[in-house]
């Protein structure tokens, strides 16, 4: 289940960043190629080797340091870079903890009384 979280995590960044009107391809580009780099040795990580919040947690904070340092590459500018990175990342993982959160709603048991 590594390719479901790809997608979505390519598709809300790539979102973020034209909201930000962010239009050059370059960037565009690198924001797929970063996320194939980073989101999948994360998940695989994360539901393989170990899973728990502690790992997500210190996963996300590596993925946003390295996605800061490849915009920075690709904007030459330090700010923009922090700020692509940081929004980016805030989003695809919020949306992630609401799908999951939504997930597990949906499929839990329903009790009876």
């Amino acid at each position: 289940m590594l390719l479901i979280p790809l997608i979505l995590t390519i598709v809300f960044e790539t979102l973020v960043l034209l909201a930000l009107r962010e239009y050059r391809a370059k960037v565009l580009l690198a924001c797929v190629v970063m996320n194939i780099l980073t989101n999948v040795p994360l998940n695989y990580y994360v539901q393989n080797v170990c899973p728990g919040m502690s790992s997500i947690i210190f996963g996300e904070q590596l993925v946003f340091a390295v996605e800061a340092v490849c915009y920075r590459f690709v904007t030459g500018n330090w700010r923009t870079a922090l700020i692509y990175s940081a929004l980016c990342n805030a989003v695809s993982f919020s949306m992630g903890v609401l799908m999951l959160c939504t997930y597990e709603l949906i499929t839990i048991p329903k009790c009876r009384l």
